[in-house]
């Protein structure tokens, strides 16, 4: 098997591998669960050395992993998927034996970070729901683009010494003959699972499948609920077993479905934590206000009736009696036996968050004449869980679609080409659900001129929107009524100035001002550095924050005969630009200015100065220069203008990311403040 260049395993040795390639089918998921169960029991039986050590949990992780990638691949690349399975033992002292697996598709289509998605790839592949579980789970994972194909992997460490955890592969697992055909088994299981109380988690398991649970906890497992090993049911039924395990159940199902912010990754989960668990098959539909209910999740556990019983339940939606809210009532078990199976007991629940309904579950257990009271208590339980996650997730996704839609209106649609020099731009809000402090702009100021624009409003959320959205027209406007660089900035801080006309705006302002006057003062005013502000308890916090920015103006004029460009620019409280030259070297241009907005009667001054071909202008805002790994910031000792100095003889989208790169090494954690960049090189 081969690593993913950067895959973060390091030097190591393979002691076993297998590969399978599966088709584009509904299928395929089960078809690698089988497959990478049969790796692990061959390689136990064969005694591959590691292969002792891989517990069961590390097994159930595993086959869960490989079953929500290739659902992913199958669902939206919607190609064939090959599927890698590997232990490795690392040459590095002291790091433990491995399991790798990886998921290949061909749908090799790349979105760089930055740029807008392919507008033929779904939006939701870019990330794929699988990934989350991934990250959640995997010890380390990536994903690794090449000419045709694309493929994600995740690696999991096992026990590195000492004898195997009890429960290992070699106890509690089948054979790779028997793994080969458990799936099919266990669609005739699943149909008389239920014990003689129709207690849920019960189950019988077929002669020659495995032990009955010998050697695993008591209670449900939360990989046990998503994607449990087939025929590992346990088999207790007393009282005391089944509350713990309602109990169990009911917590890993609040973990897993709390902070989901999309509806169709709750109701999938909750298909998942359903069947077999309690249900051999369910269905969800989520209310629309603007039209009939949609079915957005179903499942079954016999995963080749999937399609069929979607076809049925398309046509035949439960239609709960508006009285009942979140009560599970009983409901009829249909008569299509090709989709259900044979009879059963059915419920339907509302499900209700808030006072208001949001959709319905339908589920249904083979081999029952009613469902035991235990269980559907179990389920409305369950169902209020859902309810809220899906309350949440709705709100979500109504915050962050007001935010695209107002940055938008914020930002350029397009970057318009300047004559003569290459631009990129790199933007990234911190947040999905707030509009972002930064902004930028490029645009023509007539006459041969053009414009350029780097900002950041002291604030985020609607505040900084307001300020935003208020700067960009007055920028654009005083630059093509012909105002010099430093004109147009006066004239910009006289109008924030003006606009500050609530009350609670000019109190902020007050107090910033009064800060402003007592430099040196008593500590926690406001003091000016370096014209940027730095403070503490002279600094006013909230909306009032929001009327101060950042601003960085210039303006290009071509030079004529290839000769390059005539840049003029000002810093109002930004980080200064820096140019890069052909041979490496960098030097910073502009000189510091007090921030916009904060001092009525300030002149700007500008600065101009040639930009030859090959020369490259860095703009950055704050979230580059003062990204944090731990007490260091990214910028402390150049370190912007060394990672700029890599980047000689790159064009401006690779220096874009080149930086940005840099960034994001620089610290484990992503920046908490919104990031912008802006680039442009001469040609």
């Amino acid at each position: 098997m081969v690593l993913p260049v950067g895959g973060g395993v390091g030097p190591v040795r393979t002691s076993a591998s297998a590969r399978v390639s599966l088709p584009c089918s509904p299928l395929a998921a089960s078809a690698a669960r089988r497959f990478v169960r049969a790796a692990l029991a061959d390689w136990a039986a064969l005694e591959v050395p590691a292969a002792d050590r891989v517990t069961d949990q590390v097994a159930d992780e595993a086959i869960l992993l490989v079953s929500e990638l290739v659902t992913n691949a199958v669902v939206h690349a919607g190609t064939a998927v090959e599927v890698s399975c590997a232990l490795d033992v690392s040459d590095r002292e002291g790091e433990p034996p491995s399991l790798v697996v990886e998921v290949t598709d061909h749908h090799p289509t790349r979105v760089v970070r930055g740029d807008p998605p392919d507008a033929d790839e779904p939006p939701e592949y870019a990330g794929g729901h699988g990934l989350r579980l991934v990250a959640e789970i995997a010890e380390s994972w990536g994903t690794t683009y090449r000419r045709a194909t694309k493929s994600v992997w995740f690696q999991m460490a096992v026990a590195p010494t000492g004898p195997a955890v009890a429960g290992g592969m070699g106890s509690a697992f089948m054979d790779a003959a028997a793994a080969v055909d458990a799936i099919d088994a266990m669609d005739a299981v699943n149909a008389t699972a239920a014990g003689p109380d129709g207690g849920f988690g019960t189950g019988v398991v077929p002669e020659g499948l495995g032990p009955g649970g010998e050697g695993r906890k008591e209670g449900i497992e939360a990989v046990e609920i998503v994607a449990p090993a087939q025929g590992l049911v346990p088999v207790r039924r007393d009282p005391e077993w089944t509350q713990r395990g309602a109990l169990a159940f009911l917590a890993e199902a609040s973990d897993l479905l709390a902070g989901q912010f999309d509806e169709d990754m709750v109701t999938s989960l909750a298909g998942q934590l359903l069947v077999p668990r309690l249900a051999d098959w369910c269905a969800i539909w989520l209310d629309s206000t603007s039209g009939p209910p949609r079915l957005a999740r179903v499942w079954h556990a016999s995963e080749g009736r999937i399609e069929g019983l979607r076809q049925v339940l398309e046509k035949e939606p439960p239609h709960v009696p508006t009285a009942v809210r979140g009560s599970a009532v009983e409901w009829p078990w249909p008569a299509d036996p090709a989709a259900y199976g044979p009879g059963g007991a059915a419920l339907a629940c509302r499900l209700v968050a808030g006072g208001r309904a949001l959709g319905t579950l339908l589920l249904g257990r083979a081999g029952l004449v009613r469902m035991p009271a235990e269980v559907v208590g179990l389920i409305e339980d369950f169902a209020r869980r859902v309810a809220l996650a899906l309350a949440s997730a709705r709100r979500y996704t109504r915050q962050a679609t007001i935010s695209r839609v107002l940055q938008r209106g914020l930002l350029p649609s397009v970057i318009p080409r300047i004559p003569g020099v290459e631009s990129a731009v790199v933007y990234e809000p911190t947040g999905e659900i707030s509009a972002g402090g930064d902004f930028y702009d490029v645009f023509p100021a007539g006459d041969g001129r053009w414009c350029f624009v780097l900002g950041d409003v002291c604030g985020n959320g609607p505040e900084a929107a307001v300020v935003t959205g208020l700067v960009r027209p007055w920028l654009r406007l005083l630059a093509r009524e012909g105002y010099g660089v430093g004109e147009v900035l006066d004239r910009l801080n006289q109008l924030l100035g003006e606009e500050a006309v609530e009350q609670a705006v000019e109190g902020a302002a007050e107090a910033v001002v009064a800060g402003v006057e007592a430099v040196g003062g008593p500590a926690g005013v406001v003091e000016l550095v370096d014209g940027g502000l730095v403070g503490g308890a002279g600094l006013p916090a909230g909306g009032g924050v929001a009327r101060f920015l950042s601003l960085l103006y210039g303006e290009l004029e071509p030079l004529g005969d290839g000769l390059g460009v005539r840049c003029t620019l000002a810093s109002a409280g930004h980080p200064l630009p820096l140019v890069l030259g052909p041979d490496g070297e960098v030097r910073t241009v502009a000189a510091p200015q007090i921030l916009l907005g904060v001092v009525d009667d300030v002149s700007y001054e500008s600065e101009s100065f040639d930009l030859t071909p090959g020369e490259t202008l860095l703009c950055v805002t704050d979230g580059v220069t003062e990204h944090r790994s731990g007490d260091r910031q990214f910028d402390d000792e150049d370190g912007l203008a060394a990672a700029f100095a890599l980047c000689a003889g790159l064009s401006a989208r690779q220096v874009a990311e080149r930086v940005r790169r840099a960034v994001d090494e620089f610290a484990a954690e992503p920046p908490d403040d919104d990031l912008a960049m802006l680039v442009l090189k001469v040609l």
